[in-house]
């Protein structure tokens, strides 16, 4: 007689096998195609438009709109790297001057402040017109220096790169979209039955909501902050900005940003440019993070910030730069759907085709 036990289970162990072979085989793309159906899924509206612009040739719509992403998604990161190569130039030449003539006389003020300010004034009033002692105490940080920068340089060269392959792949996604989208729904209908297009309806909204509430102002907060900062001449002004991105995830990381480099032009005695810096910053980089984020994020869920800040953070040191992107989208929908499977039950909907 035939062993039963054998026939089920073999099969069954032949799928395994075959499942992580394929896992094992897209594991170092993991990233690119899971932020390739991200970027897939948040522009397919405009997708659908591009394709009926040019009488539903859907091949020429994918390429056109793989273009399109390219500009938008690499063009920056190529702008940013020239850029933070002139600053890293600019901040070379300041050192340089630091190392020539020390650091400035500490500003008056800081002595006033509460418990640590004296100490941190007579700190700085050591090392000031005094370039020798400056570049000795400098050397003993020169080692770590470098190694975090090595290691950022890794991160970025890795981000670009996934970066570029999620573009390519999200032209094959654009081309073959409803067919990847329906055997996704039909998939989760056998997961989850009739509450799938529900859960489906979740997962896109909370998406959408982080690329673009989150994510996209917090990338509009960098860019205004990186231009007002450039107008103002303030020294490494992409960076400032890339800074300030990385902190719209935090309620005060921006002005943490512009009201600094308010300060030092103040302290620079150019209140002129301090002025003009302290209202770009309230009126426009933090108008976007009080007005536009909130129109937008409606229309998903409201987030706690911990979930958000999190998962930018995790989302770098796991991902590399493309995390602070990823990172966020994976945890809140982690998060909604943990809500919804812990929460109250949603009123009862039909299976499609049943009423």
């Amino acid at each position: 007689m035939p062993n039963f036990s054998s026939d089920r289970i073999l099969p069954i162990l032949a799928l395994a096998l075959l499942g992580a072979g394929c896992v094992l085989v897209l594991w170092p793309f993991l990233t690119s195609l899971v932020w390739a159906a991200i970027l897939v899924s948040t522009s397919w509206p405009a997708f659908l438009w591009l394709d009926r612009a040019v009488g539903a040739r859907r091949a020429l719509a994918a390429t056109l709109m793989t273009l399109l992403v390219t500009v938008v998604l690499l063009g920056p990161v190529v702008a940013v790297a020239l850029a933070m190569a002139d600053n890293a130039a600019e901040l070379g030449r300041a050192a340089t001057a630091l190392v020539k003539d020390g650091l400035p006389d500490a500003p008056a003020w800081l002595a006033s402040l509460p418990v640590v300010g004296q100490t941190i004034h007579d700190y700085w009033q050591g090392f000031a017109h005094d370039g020798r002692k400056l570049m000795a105490e400098l050397e003993k940080l020169a080692k770590p220096a470098q190694a975090a920068a090595l290691a950022a340089g890794g991160v970025v060269a890795r981000g670009s790169l996934d970066m570029a392959i999620s573009v390519f792949i999200a032209f094959f996604f654009f081309l073959h979209g409803e067919a990847l989208a329906s055997r996704l729904r039909v998939a989760m209908e056998r997961l989850a039955g009739g509450r799938a297009a529900y859960l489906l309806g979740i997962v896109r909204g909370t998406v959408t909501g982080v690329i673009y509430g989150i994510l996209g102002t917090g990338l509009a907060q960098g860019v205004l902050a990186a231009i007002g900062f450039g107008i103002a001449g303030v020294p490494g002004a992409v960076l400032l900005g890339v800074a300030t991105f990385f902190l719209s995830v935090v309620p005060v990381g921006p002005p943490l940003v512009w009201g600094g480099a308010a300060i030092w032009l103040f302290q620079g005695r150019e209140p002129g440019w301090a002025a003009f810096v302290a209202a770009w910053g309230f009126f426009l980089v933090s108008t976007v993070d009080n007005v536009i984020k909130p129109f937008i994020i409606s229309r998903g869920a409201s987030l706690p910030f911990a979930v958000v800040f999190l998962g930018v953070l995790g989302g770098v040191l796991g991902f590399g730069v493309i995390g602070a992107f990823l990172g966020p989208t994976l945890l809140a929908v982690g998060y909604r759907l943990a809500t919804e499977w812990t929460g109250a039950a949603p009123p009862a909907t039909s299976a499609p085709g049943k009423e």
